[in-house]
């Protein structure tokens, strides 16, 4: 039986980190030391990783939970992803805790999300207790390092505490640092509050709400609970907590972090950061804003008979992520697929990787995009998420696209170099920030350098360009702040004067020669020869802006003539002629699905 604690022996804390810096690893080494401990988690080198593709790219996707008890207190630990691609997720379980490990990498040193989580964490004024990981890895120089903590983040060194997430060097000093925290506050006698920070979907106990409990208590005999922002209610089935396996218990009081199962199939009834309560008029817990997906692109299965497969597949991706948008859309060359949402190029991948792998399904996916918001002359307002929602350029009044704040934290030695790309990336300058302090004995001067730029800027290959370019030293996060208006234009693309919807894209005005030019060029190049010429155009409107051409294939059909006058060949290459015009006037061009891939690709 799971035994009660009272409010001042409980520890809420959550690992924060840049990604791969180790968090899910120290995560395991604390849930080692609890009593009890099965062998059988020895088979899985991470416990709180549990997707196959978690294990396998070496990051968090889904945050986990896990209840430690420590020499007589209660440690809820709440394990958060890395990747800016799920910062809301990293926001709102930290709003769920009252302290957190900073976990730096000794190799890599303080990186961007390293910054930025320690400015979220202070916001939310939790208490910080910097961890210096892999400290066992050979070469480290430690020394360095907690200077660079002390300069850039302004901990003492005796504050720091070094450990191996790996062998398990000074777990145990760290979990009796966690328990010197504060406990959590809130009003036992209070009505019952609590916050979602996470929700996934559970075979047999449906949508799974991870819950931690902020005022009051909830217990089995609970019959109806509210969701504040949202206005509706639930009845719970059953409430437990987590081991970091579910275990149902009869009550979860102030203070405690558990689960609360509901029954229900539908995950987008539930919101991370929402309220719930067992009164309707409770006031809900500020910071809670609905995920909205950045980025967009079409997935068609190569097989039309995977349609119903990748349905099934992206219904139960669904279930356990609120923030996977999907809708159905047919294209004539590809047939039908679904266009996806998802909150940036990580989450794209993954998605992808998940219904390749567990479905078995071949995919074709689109180039992404980002949404673009339109208000037409009757000043109706409508988002568009794919070229062919694109209204009448007659009926637009204005177009507005997606801005984000772009924070590079990077040595000052690359700081040209990103500023250049940056700008050709039509980013504007908004300020550098150098960490550190002059006294400091540190060499190396590492600055924060803030970019204004549009998010389809960012999604077009620009992570690559800037790790290329600093070395792979520089990183990044990025946020969004705004629609700003745009001359975004729709190109169309013809093959034989046929327009290929899939290829069509948005592009601002003047830069649509140049990317148009270049996907031309590449189609050429993979598009085979066929008996007539095929003109390869791109359009804006009826406006054609470049212009290639995949060259026919030319029989010799004069090989049988032997001398003779040359009239005789003469009427033969004519007659070879006309025969290739009426051909380009009625054939149709076959693109190989593999030079059609080769074509989104790019």
């Amino acid at each position: 039986m799971t035994e009660n604690y009272k409010q001042e022996k409980i520890r809420n804390f959550s690992i924060i980190a840049h990604i791969d810096h180790g968090k899910s690893t120290l995560a395991d080494r604390f849930l080692e030391l609890r009593e009890g401990y099965e062998k059988k988690h020895k088979k899985n080198d991470r416990i709180t990783d549990t997707l196959e593709i978690e294990q396998e790219k070496g990051i968090t996707i889904k945050l986990q939970v896990a209840r430690i008890p420590w020499k007589g207190y209660l440690l809820n630990l709440i394990d958060t992803p890395g990747h800016v691609d799920f910062s809301y997720e990293v926001s709102r379980s930290l709003a769920a805790c009252e302290s957190a490990l900073l976990l730096i990498d000794a190799q890599q040193g303080i990186q961007a999300q390293t910054i930025s989580n320690t400015q979220k964490a202070l916001e939310l004024n939790l208490e910080l207790i910097p961890v210096l990981n892999k400290i066992d890895l050979p070469g480290v120089n430690i020394e360095k390092r907690i200077e660079e903590i002390e300069a850039y983040l302004g901990f003492k060194k005796e504050q720091i505490i070094q450990v191996s997430g790996r062998t398990g060097q000074n777990i145990e000093k760290l979990l009796d640092e966690i328990i010197k925290q504060p406990p959590p506050k809130g009003q036992e006698q209070a009505n019952f509050r609590g916050l979602i920070f996470d929700s996934f979907y559970d075979e047999h106990r449906g949508v799974v709400l991870s819950t931690r409990i902020f005022d009051g208590e909830i217990n089995k005999n609970t019959q109806l609970l509210y969701l504040l922002r949202k206005k509706e209610n639930f009845k719970p089935t059953e409430i437990g907590v987590f081991l970091p396996e579910m275990e149902k218990v009869d009550c979860l009081k102030t203070g405690e972090v558990g689960y609360i199962a509901t029954g229900l199939k539908d995950i987008r009834y539930f919101t991370v950061g929402d309220t719930i309560s067992n009164t309707p008029n409770e006031k809900p817990f500020e910071g809670y804003k609905i995920p909205q997906p950045n980025v967009f692109a079409t997935f068609f299965p190569t097989s039309p008979e995977d349609y119903e497969n990748l349905k099934i597949g992206l219904n139960k991706l669904s279930l356990n992520d609120g923030s996977l948008s999907f809708v159905e859309q047919k294209s004539s060359l590809l047939g039908a697929g679904f266009r996806c949402g998802f909150l940036g190029l990580l989450h794209m991948e993954i998605i992808q990787e998940r219904l390749e792998r567990e479905y078995d399904i071949d995919l074709i996916i689109t180039a992404p995009t980002v949404a673009y918001k339109v208000i037409t002359t009757s000043g109706e307002k409508v988002t568009i998420e794919t070229p062919q929602e694109m209204p009448d350029p007659s009926s637009i009044k204005e177009i507005s696209e997606p801005w984000v704040r772009v924070k590079i934290f990077t040595p000052q030695e690359y700081m040209g170099n990103i500023m250049t790309l940056c700008k050709e990336k039509r980013g504007e300058y908004v300020n550098t920030t150098f960490l550190g302090d002059e006294s400091s004995r540190i060499k190396e001067q590492f600055l924060q350098i803030e970019f204004d730029m549009p998010l389809a800027s960012l999604i077009s290959n620009f992570f690559d360009t800037m790790k290329n370019i600093s070395r792979g030293y520089a990183s990044m996060e990025y946020e969004l702040i705004d629609y700003f208006p745009a001359n975004v234009v729709k190109v169309s693309v013809l093959v034989n004067k046929e327009g290929i919807s899939a290829l069509n894209f948005l592009e601002i005005r003047e830069d649509a020669q140049k990317k148009a030019s270049k996907l031309l060029s590449i189609m050429k190049s993979v598009i085979p020869k066929q008996q007539f010429q095929i003109p390869l155009q791109a359009a804006i409107g009826g406006k054609i802006i470049a212009r290639e051409d995949v060259k026919s294939l030319r029989k010799n059909v004069t090989e049988d003539l032997y001398g003779g006058d040359y009239s005789r060949k003469k009427k033969l290459l004519q007659k070879q002629k006309k025969g290739k015009k009426r051909l380009r006037q009625i054939g149709k061009v076959n693109i190989p699905q593999d030079a059609f891939l080769a074509i989104l690709k790019t």
